[in-house]
């Protein structure tokens, strides 16, 4: 009987020592509770996931090489199979370590080398194409590292050369319905070489990324045998006789909305609390968007560590302030109401003489949302916390945001939300408990600016505008794609204008968690300046 723990653990990027005590803790639990004989941490473990050009730091890279030799010290009587970036002979490796007792046993160098998306692993390491068996209470056992498991052969490849058992250490971010994709892939390959794996998941928020865990180990049939819990941390033992993996517990997935706000929920919680913020401030406006972000905040943190600010203007409608009163009084949270016209006012005054004779326009609705900003990160300064901006995908994509306004602050939970996507989640989280209100979802969304502004003033309808954006911006169609896939003209070039024109705005925004097959930021780098134009000469 081979017993083999998947260490489903969430660690800290560049916390080489908090990751270190952390897995001698978890090799330590695995070995004198579970009575594993051998535990599997995901890549890059000793770093975390991604570390980035942490990585072209020498010292950095000695750090931890030599973390490596020290974990094989400190534990005993347990094989680890862990992630790292080993140096070797002047050349960076994406590799993985077996340590037994004392002693680096071996070491495995990852073979495909991801470079498309969030990924560009071929800006710091280099290949190999050498593969890795070791052996373990009769069992031959081969390592892999995430992409190469993808690539057709190198599960046959070391079958071939007398593995029983494939383990592969991953670091695979979230996005909607991915995990799905990983299990059928994984499957296919695995049912092809009639050779069982064991599929370890990095879990936790990272930045942008989010990493979903659900660790899974298949058998020779490619059914899946077990799976560990979606966005939770956890350390499972599967137990493997005469290399057949016995079936366990399989935790059920998510459907895509309830695993889209698990995500949320977890990228902001350690977003929060690894950067060492003391909780989260934001504007709670009556809108549906800042309504969604409150409620992940309080999921992510509990009530006692968010706050919100309610900010009237003149054109604020009582329903608004109505609505976020109800919403906070419901999550339980600490809020207050400042109207900002005082401050519109003085600035309105200072510039009258500058601004004579030119006709009034979106400057001084921007002016309101600016005055707010000033607000909020005043706020935040003093107590601590982090602003959490309130802007969705639709709103990124094509500008209607205010620069240094509704867009300051120093996260973005929703950036790679679309509008459609805004309601859904709402209404997901009404499901839990009943916490946004009803008017909140149903009304017409508004920036409250001017007068009975909506915003259809500005943008065609969010059921038009967000299959137009998930073609462009996610699926690199262009606008002939798009109108044969049957939208207007007018809609096209006016969608793809905007997105096209207000790159330097999301430069310039907070960074946000990535929860579409393609994000803006790391997924998505567009020049600033550029005399592409993708629409359709009318």
């Amino acid at each position: 009987m081979l017993k083999i723990a998947l260490a489903q653990v969430n660690l800290l990027v560049g916390g080489i020592k908090a990751n270190q005590k952390k897995i001698i803790q978890t090799s330590q639990y695995a070995r004198d509770e579970l009575k594993a004989d051998l535990i599997i941490f995901p890549e890059l473990s000793i770093t975390g996931y991604p570390p980035e050009d942490l990585l072209l730091r020498p010292d950095f890279i000695n750090h931890a090489n030599q973390t490596i030799v020290e974990i094989a010290d400190a534990v005993s009587d347990i094989d680890i199979v862990i992630g790292f970036p080993e140096l070797d002979h002047g050349n960076l490796y994406n590799s993985a370590g077996v340590l037994r007792d004392g002693k680096v046993l071996t070491r495995y160098k990852k073979n495909v080398l991801p470079n498309f998306g969030v990924f560009d692993e071929q800006r710091y390491f280099k290949s190999s194409n050498q593969n890795c068996i070791f052996t373990l209470k009769g069992s031959t056992i081969a390592l892999t590292i995430c992409e190469d498991i993808w690539k057709n052969g190198l599960i046959e490849k070391n079958k071939q050369a007398g593995a029983d058992i494939i383990i592969t250490l991953n670091a695979s971010p979230f996005y909607a319905g991915k995990i799905h994709q990983r299990e059928e892939i994984v499957c296919q390959q695995v049912k092809q070489t009639d050779i069982p794996l064991v599929y370890v998941n990095a879990i936790g928020g990272q930045d942008e990324l989010v990493f979903d865990g659900a660790s899974f180990v298949v058998n020779a049939q490619g059914n899946v045998v077990f799976r560990a819990e979606e966005f939770e941390e956890q350390v499972a033992v599967v137990e493997f006789e005469k290399n057949v993996p016995i079936k366990n517990t399989c935790a059920p997935l998510y459907n895509i909305v309830s695993s889209e706000y698990k995500a949320l929920v977890l990228g902001v919680r350690d977003y929060v609390y690894k950067n060492g913020f003391k909780g989260a401030i934001l504007g709670l406006s009556g809108g549906i968007d800042s309504a969604l972000v409150l409620a992940i905040a309080v999921d992510a943190l509990g009530a006692d560590q968010v706050e919100a600010v309610l900010m009237p203007s003149k054109y604020t409608q009582n329903m608004s302030n109505e609505d976020a009163i109800l919403e906070a009084k419901a999550l339980g949270i600490k809020y207050h109401t400042i109207a900002i016209e005082p401050a519109v006012k003085a600035f309105t005054d200072m510039l009258s003489e500058v601004f004579a004779g030119i006709k009034r326009d979106a400057t001084e609705e921007n002016i309101q949302a600016r005055c707010r900003g000033v607000l909020l990160m005043a706020m935040s300064n003093k107590q601590g916390k982090l602003l959490l901006t309130t802007g969705n995908k639709s709103e990124m994509s094509v500008g209607y945001a205010t620069l240094y306004g509704d867009m300051a602050g120093g996260f973005a939970p929703i950036k790679d939300v679309p509008k459609l996507l805004v309601y859904q989640l709402a209404e997901y989280r009404n499901t839990l408990s009943d916490v946004i209100p009803e008017r909140v979802i149903t009304r017409p969304p508004s920036a409250e600016l001017a007068p009975d502004q909506i915003d259809e003033d500005s943008l065609p309808p969010y059921s038009v505008l967000d299959p137009i954006l998930e073609m462009y911006i996610e699926q690199d169609k262009s606008a002939k794609d798009i109108l044969e896939a049957g939208y207007q003209i007018k809609d096209i070039n006016r969608a793809i204008s905007l997105v096209d024109r207000n790159e330097y705005k999301r430069r310039q925004a907070p960074p946000g968690i990535k929860i579409t097959p393609r994000a803006f930021g790391r997924d998505r780098r567009y020049p600033i300046t550029s005399g592409y134009k993708g629409i359709i000469d009318e």
